[in-house]
């Protein structure tokens, strides 16, 4: 019963995000720098070993140079030029202090890579047209994808999807996650639709790729803890671990939905 309560008390702390996510805009922007701030935290500290040196400070202060630079359209030759930068100081580190190698400077530039950027298109997608109803999606095909996959798991899984990665996914709970996903994001298409200008059926496809890769997404958040050897990235949000914990999916997804309505649906 105390890890139900536990599982409701998380989601509580996580209900604050969606208000920021319907005020949108600067406080939106705002926020998802502290949470790509802390899930830098979590990703530095559970790669940093005994053999690894990550170069922590630099990740921080690009984390938060590239969202002091982030305007409502991406740019992503400037995002070429911090990731250069980052990885160009962190290389000229290792020649002044051989204690740090290029396995540092890689692991450095991966977390800034796959935190603060990944998530920054949560926001990003939020500045587009029609961004404060499409932002959204994201978090509407990642949560719902989790919430049929683990139903679906739990009452009809039997073959193990990935074993090695994740033994407690079932390929009935990654279809499931599937189908959550698909038709979530159509009801939602269907709800707004008085108010956006989109086909349908773009919905439909953001929804079924948006269930492909959020799952990708856990997967991979569950392969780097499985490498390092951790249970949860953190234990900041009682009964969900840590921040990357909570949005690992949403990573990949968010990745996803500014692509799709800014190259497909080209708003």
């Amino acid at each position: 019963m105390f890890s139900v309560n536990k599982r409701y008390l998380g989601a509580i702390l996580v209900a604050p995000f969606l208000i920021f996510l319907y005020i949108g805009g600067m406080y939106l922007k705002i926020l998802t720098l502290i949470l790509s701030l802390i899930g830098l935290y979590e990703f530095y500290s559970a790669v940093n070993t005994k053999n690894t040196h990550i170069f922590d400070i630099l990740g921080y202060v690009f984390c938060i140079i590239y969202y002091w630079g982030l305007r409502n359209t991406f740019k992503i030759d400037l995002l070429v030029y911090e990731i250069a930068a980052l990885a160009l100081i962190s290389f000229c580190i290792t020649v002044i202090n051989n204690k740090f190698n290029f396995l540092d400077v890689s692991t450095t530039v991966l977390g800034f890579i796959y935190v603060p950027v990944f998530l920054s298109f949560i926001t990003l997608t939020e500045s587009t047209k029609y961004g404060h109803v499409l932002v959204w999606i994201i978090f509407i095909s990642s949560w719902m994808c989790d919430t049929s996959a683990y139903y679906f798991g739990r009452f009809l899984g039997k073959r193990k999807l990935c074993p090695n990665i994740s033994p407690n996914k079932t390929i009935a709970g990654a279809i499931g996650g599937l189908f959550g996903s698909t038709v979530a994001c159509m009801v939602y298409g269907i709800a707004i639709r008085s108010s956006v200008q989109i086909p349908l059926y773009h919905f439909v496809i953001i929804g079924l790729l948006g269930g492909i890769l959020g799952q990708f997404g856990d997967l991979t958040a569950s392969s780097i803890k499985r490498t390092v050897k951790i249970k949860d990235f953190g234990n900041i949000i009682p009964g969900h671990g840590g921040i990357l914990d909570r949005f690992d999916s949403i990573l990949f997804t968010s990745f996803l939905v500014y692509y799709y309505i800014s190259f497909i649906l080209g708003l």
